[in-house]
C-alpha cells in the first residue's frame, strides 16, 4: 500500500483518548472532529529529557528523518516508556511541488495524513493572514502621507504556495516579491516566542522599513501588532494528533531549516517537555542547516538542551554522496557508498561539537542489501561511531526497538551541551564561526551590499543577535552540486536580513530563494480526489 493507504486505513482512536495518554483532560483541549485539537493548557510537571532527530546532507530521496522521530516515539512507547513526539506541520507549497507531505512514511507516521499535509487546523493560513495584514497597513500608511517617511520597505507577502512568478512583482508603489509563508519572519517569530505576550511583542519588533536616515521602522509604529496577534491566537495553540499506532504527537509551526530556523514552536517543545519523559522532535534538512540552528538559535533563545542527538542516513543517500548516478541508486555500488560515508562522518563530528550524546541510525529500506549495511556499520564501529538500524518504515515500533534502548542508554550520560559561539562577538565572526567549523569553508566572500548591512547593524547595536544561514540543502558548501565532501571552496554571502522580530540575523548564501518554484513534473498531478477520498499525497 501507498503511505496514504496505509494511514487511510490505520484505525484511530477519538482524540480525547490520545490526550488522556499525556494527562491532557477533556477541558485542555478543544477539538477539531475526531482525530485533532488544540491544546489550550500551558504546561504538566514533568522535566523530560529532549531527543533531537536530524539527518547528513539530504538527496532527492529523502532521509527519513520523520519516519525515525515517529518510529522511535512509538518505540519508547511500546517499551514502556512515558514518550511524546514534537514536529512540525509541513508546508503545502512543496505538498505540490517536489518534496510532497512531511508525516512520515509507511508504518511509522503521524494521522490523519492528508489533513496534517493540507490544511489542518489553518495555523499556516493565520500566518499568511497576519504576514499580508502588515504588508496591506504599510503599503496604506505610505499612500495616506507617509508620515513615519518610508523610504525603503523591508517586509515581503507571502503565501504558502511554490510559485516562482511571485520572486519579482511590480505594485503601484514598489517592486517587491513574496516569500513561501514557511520561510516568512512572521513564521520565524511565531516559532520561537514563549507566551502571548511575547508574541505580540516580536510582531512589534519586526523591522519594517528605513528612513532616509536609515532610521527602522517597526511594526509597532503602524500600531498593527495587536491585529496580527488576533490573527495568531488560535493558531498559536499547539495541535494534538496520533501515531498509527495511537501515540501521541504534538504538531505546531512549520519554517524551513533551509531557509529559516527549521524547527518547531518553542512552546510545543516546552510543553511536551512537560507533558512527558522523553520528547522526540527533528530539525529540518541536514544537520548543518537544521541541527546547528536548533542548538544555536532555539537552543540558545529558549533556554533549552538535548540530551541525545540521532543522525539519520540512508544507504542510498550515502551511495549518492559517494557519486553513484541517480539511475543506479537501488544497484549495488560499494565503492561510492565507501566513498560517500565521509559525508556521514562530517556532520557526526559536527554534532560532536555540540554535545556527547550522538548516535547514528541507519533508516534501512528493503533496497538495501546486507553486505551494504556492514559496510557502513564497520566504519562507524572503526570509527567509534555509535550505530543502530531503523525498519520503522516497514515494520512501525518493532522496527525501531533496538534505537529506541540505544537512545534510552545514552540519555542517561552528561551531553555536556554547548553553543558554537557566544553572543557578543561580531556578526563576521559568527558567520566564519560557522562557515569554517560547520560547513569547512576555506574562505568566505562577501558582497557590497552584504558589508553595508553588517555595517549598518552592527552602528544599531545588533550584533548580539544569533545568525540563521540560508543556503543550499543537498551540499555542505553553497553550491548544491557539490556533494559529499567538499573541499577548498569559498562561501558567498550575497545579502542579509534582519529578522528583528524573530531575534535573528539571515544570512543568504549563493542563489538560495525564499520562493521555491515547482519542477517539471509536480506532485499536483498525482494529487485528486476520488469518491470523496483524496489521493497521490506522498
Amino acid at each position: 500500500m501507498s503511505d496514504i493507504e496505509i494511514s487511510q486505513n490505520a484505525k484511530k482512536i477519538n482524540i480525547y483518548e490520545v490526550a488522556k495518554k499525556i494527562n491532557l483532560k477533556e477541558e485542555d483541549i478543544i477539538a477539531y472532529g475526531n482525530d485533532k485539537a488544540k491544546i489550550k493548557k500551558a504546561s504538566g510537571s514533568k522535566k523530560g529529557k529532549l531527543i533531537l532527530v536530524t539527518a547528513i546532507s539530504p538527496t532527492p530521496y529523502g532521509e527519513g528523518k520523520t519516519t525515525v522521530s515517529i518510529g522511535l516515539h512509538d518505540a519508547l512507547c511500546q517499551l514502556g516508556e512515558n514518550s511524546l513526539a514534537v514536529l512540525r506541520e509541513p508546508s503545502m507549497g512543496p505538498v505540490f511541488g517536489m518534496k510532497g507531505g512531511a508525516t512520515g512514511g509507511g508504518y511509522s507516521q503521524v494521522i490523519p495524513m492528508e489533513d496534517i499535509n493540507l490544511h489542518f487546523t489553518g495555523d499556516f493560513h493565520a500566518i499568511t493572514a497576519a504576514n499580508n495584514l502588515l504588508s496591506a497597513a504599510i503599503s496604506n500608511h505610505i499612500y495616506q502621507g507617509n508620515a513615519l517617511g518610508f523610504k525603503k520597505v523591508l517586509f515581503n507577502r507571502c503565501l504558502d504556495v511554490n510559485d516562482r512568478a511571485l520572486r519579482k512583482i511590480t505594485l503601484a508603489e514598489e517592486v517587491t516579491s513574496f516569500n513561501i509563508t514557511a520561510a516568512s519572519e512572521i513564521m520565524a517569530l511565531f516559532c520561537l516566542a514563549t507566551s502571548q505576550e511575547d508574541l505580540k511583542m516580536r510582531l512589534g519588533n519586526i523591522v519594517v522599513g528605513l528612513t532616509k536616515d536609515n532610521n527602522f521602522i517597526y511594526a509597532r509604529d503602524l500600531k498593527v501588532e495587536g491585529a496580527m496577534c488576533v490573527l495568531l491566537k488560535d493558531a498559536f495553540l499547539p495541535n494534538l494528533v496520533q501515531t498509527i499506532e495511537n501515540n501521541p504527537v504534538i504538531i505546531h509551526g512549520g519554517p524551513f531549516a533551509n531557509i529559516a530556523h527549521g524547527c518547531n514552536s518553542v512552546i510545543a517543545t516546552k510543553l511536551g517537555l512537560s507533558l512527558a519523559d522523553y520528547v522526540i522532535t527533528e530539525a529540518g534538512f541536514g544537520a548543518d542547516l537544521g541541527a546547528e540552528k536548533f542548538y544555536d538559535i532555539k537552543c540558545r533563545t529558549a533556554h533549552i538542551k538535548p540530551d541525545v542527538t540521532v543522525l539519520v542516513a540512508t544507504i542510498k543517500a550515502l551511495k549518492y554522496h559517494g557519486g553513484a548516478n541517480k539511475e543506479d541508486i537501488y544497484k549495488e555500488n560499494n565503492i561510492a557508498l565507501t566513498k560517500g560515508l565521509a559525508n556521514l562522518e562530517k556532520h557526526f563530528s559536527n554534532l560532536k561539537i555540540f554535545g556527547n550524546n550522538v548516535i547514528v541510525c541507519l533508516n534501512k529500506y528493503n533496497t538495501d542489501t546486507e553486505e551494504e549495511i556492514s559496510i557502513v556499520k564497520k566504519f562507524c564501529q572503526e570509527k567509534n561511531i555509535p550505530i543502530e538500524v531503523s525498519t520503522a518504515y516497514m515494520n512501525g515500533s518493532n522496527g525501531a526497538l533496538d534505537l529506541a534502548r540505544k537512545v534510552l542508554e545514552i540519555a542517561n550520560n552528561d551531553n555536556d551541551f554547548k553553543l558554537l559561539y557566544k553572543d557578543n562577538i561580531s556578526i563576521k565572526e559568527k558567520i566564519e564561526t560557522i562557515c569554517q567549523k560547520i560547513y569547512g569553508a576555506s574562505s568566505i566572500s562577501y558582497s557590497n551590499e552584504a558589508l553595508d548591512k553588517i555595517e549598518l547593524l552592527e552602528k544599531k547595536n545588533l550584533s548580539n543577535l544569533p545568525i540563521c544561514v540560508a543556503k543550499t540543502q543537498y551540499s555542505l558548501s553553497d553550491d548544491a552540486k557539490k556533494i559529499g565532501l567538499p573541499t577548498n571552496f569559498e562561501v558567498f554571502i550575497r545579502d542579509i536580513t534582519l529578522y528583528n522580530g524573530a531575534g535573528m540575523i539571515t544570512i543568504l548564501l549563493g542563489n538560495i530563494m525564499t520562493m521555491p518554484g515547482l519542477p517539471k513534473k509536480p506532485n499536483y498531478e498525482n494529487i485528486d480526489l476520488v469518491n470523496d477520498k483524496i489521493i497521490g499525497i506522498n
